[in-house]
């Protein structure tokens, strides 16, 4: 951050001891949204070329690509290239639980827009996770 711009009072992930910007820091929602629109087209591309688009095969496809891309690389295709990944809140190893649970609340939708004040989704807190900048 240039040291001549301001900190503000609170931001989001500073209850939690996440930086106001930079590496770390709180992923927002402009890159999510992208993040997510990324993450879907390659599941709807995916859908198409194997399985005519079918809903359920998008969907299906969606949730096991986030599965596995998060365990092997700590974030989705979309999330690497809009510069996440997805951590434990407490450190050390994402694990294998954490992104099963997150995805499957996640293709839920619900709990995914359901946000604290740190800008966390539900599935995010369920699963102790965060979604951070690189």
């Amino acid at each position: 951050m240039n040291q001549h711009q301001e900190v503000p009072d609170e931001w989001p992930g500073k209850r939690i001891g996440l930086p106001a910007a930079g590496p770390r820091s709180i992923g927002r929602l402009g890159r999510r949204l992208i993040a997510l629109a990324i993450d879907w087209g390659f599941a709807v591309v995916v859908s198409i070329a194997f399985f005519n688009y079918d809903a359920f095969a998008t969907l299906g496809v969606f949730v096991a690509a986030q599965i596995v891309v998060l365990i092997t690389t700590n974030g989705s295709f979309g999330h690497l290239i809009t510069g996440m990944r997805v951590v434990p809140l407490a450190g050390g190893y994402l694990g294998i639980w954490r992104p099963v649970v997150r995805t499957l609340l996640m293709a839920l939708v619900i709990p995914a827009v359901i946000w604290d004040g740190d800008q966390r989704g539900m599935h995010d807190r369920i699963a102790g996770t965060l979604l951070v900048r690189r």
